[in-house]
């Protein structure tokens, strides 16, 4: 049966914030059937079990467009030590980094994994998040990597999340292929992503562009295998230094470029040809202490449209709220509180490459949050402190 939302502020970000004051919302079988003012509300539809919203915030769902919830450990005590001042070859030198988390996922069963995800989808969750997108990359072994991304699509039978899965088998060269990186795309990462695409456990391929971790040749072999299976390419880019990574992706029609920091203009314009998303993950420059901001006003003049995102990750962006991501985002890279709620929810969305969420139009999925709030900016606007109402997923309120 249909049911109606009513008495609601509607930001249906479909130009701009897209405001409708006291809108209502008709929502069955789990999408939006029809939108607009209460005044041109049908008898029929006044005739509907209907939500009374009490004037409050309505949006579509959050979409955290990078996150890499599946994981063993916590590098809680890295964190203490960089702070004590370790540098990172000490930290490394005493089983920290990157490869500390591949250690510890390694050992971790899939229900030990899943466990813990699920904990850290909970946080998601409570902070509004609809659709989460899910990388590996912490197993670097073929049998690892397909573990963690079984667990990754097992989120979604648990909670009330839509989960997107990225097969990052190229994210860091472990230990027994160090100095061999070219192996390692040709024995792990090209057979682990056949292997994955083979068994249905993954919707897109991403890698880790930078001189501590994969060379552009290196990317480009892997992304043509990904292409070959008709999988969509995505690239962790010129987050440390302007290695041409995103000129690469973008030349290849990756949905996204993710971080972008060190981006020059060259990969501006070859993201904004081919219209490619900019992924904003400020929990990491945040967290990491970094300096070099992304180009936000090039992107903006080029027309390239940017994602928010937590890349909530043990190491280098522990964060699970995409609010508090938000809020980061405007302040420390002078994005609007308009740009950081069209980054996640429309360019979101469109940095998954999907096209059935992220604004209220009707035939799009009834995902959406309700707010205590009046306005969209009070999302951007306040700092650890998430103002979620309740959360309608597939058209049914979980909150």
């Amino acid at each position: 049966m249909a049911t109606l939302l009513t008495q609601a502020t509607l930001a249906t970000m479909t130009d701009g914030y897209g405001l409708i004051e006291v809108g209502a919302v008709e929502i069955e079988a789990g999408r939006i059937r029809w939108i607009g003012q209460m005044c041109n509300l049908s008898a029929a539809q006044r005739a509907l079990p209907s939500h009374d919203c009490g004037g409050r915030l309505v949006t579509p769902g959050l979409i955290d467009c990078h996150s890499h919830i599946v994981f063993g450990g916590h590098r809680a005590v890295e964190f203490e030590m960089r702070l004590n001042g370790a540098s990172y070859e000490e930290i490394g030198r005493a089983g920290g980094g990157i490869l500390s988390t591949v250690t510890a996922t390694r050992a971790a069963s899939e229900e030990e994994l899943l466990a813990s995800a699920l904990t850290r989808a909970d946080l998601m969750i409570a902070a509004g998040a609809t659709t989460i997108e899910v990388k590996s990359g912490y197993g670097l072994t073929v049998a690892d990597e397909l573990k963690m991304l079984r667990v990754a699509r097992q989120i979604a039978a648990h909670r009330p999340l839509r989960v997107v899965t990225t097969h990052l088998a190229a994210h860091a060269i472990p230990p027994e292929y160090k100095g061999r990186a070219d192996a390692y795309i040709d024995e792990v990462a090209i057979p682990s992503l056949q292997a994955a695409q083979a068994e249905g456990l993954i919707d897109a391929v991403d890698a880790f562009c930078e001189g501590i971790a994969f060379s552009p040749d290196q990317v480009a072999r892997l992304f043509r295998a990904a292409k070959a299976l008709n999988l969509p390419i995505k690239l962790h880019a010129e987050q440390l230094s302007d290695l041409k990574g995103a000129v690469l992706a973008a030349g290849m029609g990756a949905l996204s470029c993710d971080h972008v920091e060190y981006i020059g203009d060259d990969g501006v314009q070859a993201m904004a040809r081919a219209g490619s998303v900019a992924v904003i993950l400020p929990g990491a420059f945040y967290t990491l202490r970094e300096t070099q901001m992304p180009p936000i006003t090039a992107f903006r003049a080029s027309g390239v449209p940017m994602a928010v995102a937590t890349d909530f990750n043990p190491g280098s962006s522990p964060i699970a709220s995409l609010p508090l991501a938000m809020n980061m985002a405007c302040t420390l890279f002078r994005m609007t509180p308009l740009e950081a709620l069209q980054g996640t929810t429309r360019h979101a969305a469109r940095a998954l490459g999907l096209t059935d969420r992220g604004t209220f139009a009707p035939g799009q999925l009834a995902d959406l949050c309700i707010w205590d709030a009046t306005h969209p900016a009070e999302l951007s606007y306040r700092i650890g402190a998430t103002p979620l109402h309740a959360r309608i997923f597939g058209g049914r309120i979980d909150a």
